[in-house]
């Protein structure tokens, strides 16, 4: 595949910085969300996006719920967060550290009384740096020692329940070492091809022209059932599924701010044949239609930086 420059993580306020949350205003008024950029000069620079915590103190009686229409990017993380699902067993939890693969559904999180989350999350394909086989971890979330062998990570937790910022902003210093310590040892190979994916898939999701597999593999050079395969090993989805997601993100990015969107417009800029495929796409992901969900956010406006 063609080779190009990752583009930089975008900036890191946290009302900027929400894509895929549902209801993102009624989250940062709930959770304490920071993202931390991946050095430019690292090795992990287009591998890794970005590493994200979230932090929360609920009074007893109160639970939060997320829904999130995950990014097409692997998540590895550490805290004491709550097993996926709407009804988990009550906490305490234990600290962990986990690898979250590509999620296809739409994910929640209960969150209650008080906790954390810090996490590594990797460009579209940039977890085929660490393992051959990206596709087996998709709606999966596994011990991390599964995966990455020999890491650290529960080494570097903090003692507390809920880390304060200084605490987290230094985890997330310390979680970069350790991946980069863990790509040391990784294939030179395995690394380029993981690279060249994510170079790749950053076009199916960031030019809108992009609409259809064929195309996207010949701007990656090669064929589509090659396209497939990589994308597969790399990323754990197809790059059609990249693509759609993508624009599945996009819609949902129109409605958050809850003003009235002319969705028929909307489909037809993002390569849809109609209004009607966007709102199958975006009901598939998110439960309900894009005009349902624009209507909900118009009594939960984002807080301002």
């Amino acid at each position: 595949m063609n080779k190009g420059d990752s583009a930089e993580p975008p900036g890191l306020t946290p009302a900027e910085n929400t894509r895929g949350i549902v209801s993102p205003g009624r989250m940062l008024r709930t959770v304490d969300l920071v993202r931390y950029p991946i050095p430019p000069d690292s090795p992990l620079a287009g591998l890794v996006e970005w590493i994200w915590s979230v932090s929360w103190s609920l009074p007893v009686d109160v639970r939060h719920r997320q829904d999130v229409v995950a990014q097409p990017g692997v998540n590895l993380s550490l805290g004491n967060p709550p097993p996926p699902g709407p009804a988990p067993a009550p906490g305490p939890y234990p600290l962990r550290a986990v690898v979250n693969g590509v999620s296809t559904d739409l994910t929640t999180r209960m969150l209650a009384r008080t906790g954390y989350n810090i996490a590594a999350k990797t460009t579209t394909g940039g977890f085929g740096a660490f393992t051959e086989d990206v596709a087996a971890l998709t709606d999966r979330v596994c011990d991390a020692a599964e995966v990455l062998p020999g890491h650290r990570l529960l080494e570097l937790a903090p003692p507390s329940v809920r880390p304060d910022r200084a605490r987290l902003r230094a985890l997330a210093d310390a979680m970069i070492a350790e991946l980069e310590r863990l790509l040391a040892v990784q294939p030179a190979a395995r690394i380029a091809r993981a690279r060249e994916v994510a170079t790749i898939a950053r076009l199916a999701e960031t030019d809108r022209s992009v609409r259809r597999l064929d195309t996207l593999a010949a701007l990656a050079g090669v064929g589509p059932r090659t396209l497939q395969r990589t994308f597969q090993a790399c990323a754990g989805v197809s790059p059609t599924w990249v693509i759609r997601r993508a624009r599945v993100l996009d819609a949902i990015e129109a409605a958050r701010s809850g003003e009235r969107v002319e969705w028929g417009r909307v489909a037809a800029d993002l390569g849809y044949a109609d209004q009607a495929h966007l709102t199958r796409d975006v009901v598939r992901a998110l439960g309900m239609s894009p005009a349902a969900y624009a209507a909900a956010q118009r009594s939960r406006p984002m807080p301002g930086p």
